[in-house]
C-alpha cells in the first residue's frame, strides 16, 4: 500500500517560520558564509538554492523527519526570507535539484561548521552542570541505520547477526557530551567497523580542557587513550574491567587507594602512570552483591574528590545515553533510517542532526536557567514541538 505523503501547511505561518530562526540563532549566516568561503563552496552565481539555505535545509531535515524534502526546503527558505525582512515567496525545487545542491555543498562544510558551533554552554555555577568547579562531561558511542544502498553498504558496512547481517548498513558515531545540558560538544563518525576507542583518540585531545571532568564506561579504557586524555589537563573518572590489575600502593582515608597503570609494551613496569582506584557495589539491585564497580581517576588527592562523591557522580554518565536517544529516536520521529543515499550525504545529514540537536538543547538550557532550573527538568520532546510550532515570542529577535 502506498504511503500518503505528509505535507506541511500550504501557507507557512509564523510558528513554522520561527523554527528557521532557532537554527539561524545557533548557526548565524555570517559563520556559515565564512566556512563556505574556506571550502570554496560559496555560491558563485545567484542560484535557486544558495549554499547558506542548503546548510539550514540540512539542519531542518532533523526537525521534519516525516515530511518530504521539498516541503522542508520550502519552509526553511520562506522562514529565512521572512526573518530577513524579505518577501515569503514560494520556492520550487524538486528532489533532483535538492540532491544536486546537497552534493555541491558536501559533508566537510557541515563537519567544520559543527566543529565551530558545537561547544559547552553551561556558565559557571549553572545547576546540574558542575562538580567542584569542574564541568561534568561524558563520552559514548552509538550506531545509526542508513539507507540500504550499494554505496552506503560498501562504505559503512553491516553489523553481523546470528542469521548473517542486519537489514541496514550502519554508521558509527562517538560523541562528547556536557552532562548537565545534554549538549553534544564534539563528535566523530565513520563506518560501522571503526572502534569507539579509535574515534575517542582523535576526539579527546582536541576537545578536552583543564576545567572538565570526563566520565567514561569501561569500554573506553586503554592505557594509550587514558594517557592521551590525561595530557589535556582534564580530570578523568572512568570505569575499568574487573580483570585490570591495579595493585594497592597506598590506602586512603576515604576508602580509595593509590595504584598505577602501565602500557602493555612496558613489560618491566618502569613507566607507571599513577591512578586512584574507587571500588564499590550498588545497593538495592538484584545483582548488586555480584557486580563490583571499579573506577580509576587521575584526581589523586581524596580531599579534592572524595570516593563517595565520585561514585555517585559516575552515574551521571547515563545522561549521555539520554542524549544519544534524543537525536537518534526523538528527532528522527518515526523514521528509522537516515534519508541519504550516499556516504557523503549520510555524513552531511548526521552533522545536520547534531547541529539541530545543539540548537534545541541550547534553547532549553537558556529557558531552564532563566527560571533557576536544571535543564534535565525540561522535556526534549516537548521542546522539539515548541521549536516547530509554538514560539511566536522569538519573532522579535531575528538572527
Amino acid at each position: 500500500m502506498a504511503r500518503t505523503r505528509k505535507l506541511l501547511p500550504a501557507r507557512v505561518d509564523i510558528a513554522h517560520l520561527i523554527s528557521a530562526g532557532v537554527l539561524a540563532d545557533a548557526c548565524p549566516r555570517a559563520l556559515i558564509e565564512d566556512v563556505l568561503r574556506q571550502h570554496e563552496r560559496e555560491s558563485q552565481r545567484e542560484r535557486l538554492l544558495p549554499a547558506p539555505a542548503v546548510v539550514y535545509f540540512v539542519m531542518a531535515l532533523a526537525l521534519w523527519r516525516e515530511a518530504p524534502v521539498e516541503e522542508v526546503l520550502r519552509v526553511v527558505c520562506e522562514g529565512l526570507q521572512w526573518l530577513s525582512g524579505g518577501d515569503s515567496t514560494t520556492v520550487l525545487a524538486g528532489k533532483s535539484a535538492i540532491s544536486q545542491a546537497r552534493s555541491r555543498l558536501g559533508w566537510e562544510v557541515m563537519r567544520d561548521l559543527g566543529d565551530r558551533v558545537l561547544r559547552p554552554v553551561a556558565q559557571p555555577g549553572a545547576p546540574g552542570c558542575w562538580y567542584r568547579g569542574l564541568r561534568v562531561m561524558a563520552i559514548d558511542g552509538t550506531c545509526m541505520d542508513v539507507a540500504d544502498e550499494a554505496a552506503n553498504a560498501a562504505f559503512f558496512g553491516y553489523p553481523g547477526t546470528r542469521a548473517g547481517y542486519s537489514a541496514f548498513p550502519q554508521a558509527r558515531l562517538t560523541a562528547l557530551v556536557e552532562c548537565g545540558t545534554h549538549v553534544v560538544v564534539a563528535a566523530e563518525m565513520g563506518p560501522y567497523n571503526h572502534s569507539e576507542m579509535a574515534m575517542a583518540a582523535r576526539l579527546l585531545p582536541r576537545k578536552l580542557d583543564a576545567d572538565m571532568l570526563l566520565l567514561a564506561d569501561r569500554g573506553f579504557y586503554g592505557y594509550e587513550l587514558w594517557s592521551s586524555a590525561c595530557t589535556t589537563g582534564a580530570k578523568l573518572a572512568w570505569r575499568v574491567n574487573s580483570n585490570l590489575k591495579l595493585p594497592v600502593k597506598q590506602h586512603l582515608p576515604d576508602g580509595s587507594y593509590l595504584s598505577a597503570v602501565f602500557a602493555a609494551s612496558d613489560k618491566a613496569r618502569r613507566r607507571p602512570l599513577p591512578v586512584r582506584v574507587i571500588q564499590y557495589t550498588l545497593e538495592g539491585g538484584k545483582n548488586a552483591d555480584k557486580e563490583i564497580y571499579r573506577l580509576i581517576t587521575n584526581i589523586l588527592d581524596e580531599q579534592l574528590a572524595p570516593a563517595n562523591e565520585l561514585a555517585a557522580l559516575y552515574h551521571e554518565r547515563w545522561e549521555i545515553e539520554g542524549t544519544l536517544d534524543e537525536f537518534k529516536t526523538h528527532l528522527r520521529a518515526n523514521s528509522t533510517v537516515l534519508r541519504s543515499k550516499t556516504p557523503e550525504l549520510v555524513q552531511q545529514e548526521l552533522w545536520g542532526l547534531l547541529l539541530a540537536h545543539f540548537a534545541i538543547r541550547q534553547l532549553m538550557a537558556q529557558a531552564a536557567w532563566s527560571k533557576g532550573l536544571d535543564p534535565d527538568k525540561l522535556s526534549f520532546v516537548h521542546a522539539v514541538r515548541v521549536v516547530k510550532r509554538k514560539l511566536p515570542q522569538a519573532a522579535a529577535v531575528p538572527p
